[in-house]
């Protein structure tokens, strides 16, 4: 059975490079993340969903995994109404006092 977790927290070296990748997605008020590789592996098993709340409709919107041209390493990316948008990134950094799980 998949368990569901919300991502209200991202990592991201330089948040506003559009060329660097989330390397964590957390939850504040759990006070936890997870490295991006763990991520991708925990939604590719099916073991795990993520999501985030739009703010907008109030609905979920499920964490995706990009797979690109084979040059570069799998990302992650909201997907919502059949498009990849944008709701990850417009989380909140993770605090110090989210630990990795």
């Amino acid at each position: 059975m998949t368990k569901e977790y919300q991502v209200t927290c991202i990592t991201k070296p330089d948040r506003f490079s559009t060329h660097e990748h989330i390397t964590h997605i957390g939850n504040m008020s759990g006070n936890w993340k997870l490295p991006r590789e763990d991520a991708i592996r925990r939604i590719d098993s099916k073991q795990d969903a993520f999501y985030t709340i739009d703010k907008a409709t109030g609905r979920k919107v499920y964490v995706g995994v990009v797979r690109g041209d084979g040059n570069k390493a799998p990302y992650l990316r909201t997907y919502a109404d059949g498009k990849w948008n944008d709701n990850l990134l417009a989380q909140q950094e993770c605090g110090a006092n989210c630990s990795i799980i």
